[in-house]
């Protein structure tokens, strides 16, 4: 398990949700790629409305005919391990955007989750 104590880069991939990879959803491609890599976490974030470079409106109300929503992918770590990554992304974002952002990381787990943990204080809160 990677763990990260204070200052870490947070790297946000916005793309739609209909976009593929080899007839798989990008976004669950760029999930399992970051697993693989052994990075420290991902997830996926479903908008209900939004627009990008095309600046066509995508939304989830009901008479609107656009279904491909936007969808952001947030991948933390620390610095060398996100940049380590970036090269993947540049492979599989041939539409989309790239962030990245410094940031601080705190991790709040349950007392059955880091039961062995020496890092755990006494109310259940550790460093990733």
């Amino acid at each position: 398990m990677t763990r990260l104590t204070g200052s870490a880069l947070r790297v946000t991939v916005f793309v739609g949700e209909n976009d593929t990879w080899h007839h798989k959803p990008l976004y669950s491609e760029i999930v399992h790629r970051a697993h693989a890599a052994g990075l420290a976490g991902a997830s996926v974030f479903r908008g209900i409305e939004g627009f990008g470079a095309s600046s066509l409106i995508h939304t989830s109300r009901l008479l609107s005919l656009s279904e491909d929503l936007p969808v952001a992918i947030v991948v933390v770590d620390t610095e060398d391990r996100v940049r380590a990554f970036l090269p993947q992304l540049d492979e599989l974002v041939t539409e989309g955007l790239v962030i990245l952002d410094d940031c601080e990381v705190i991790r709040y787990v349950g007392r059955d989750a880091d039961a062995d943990s020496d890092e755990t204080d006494t109310k259940g809160k550790s460093s990733l």
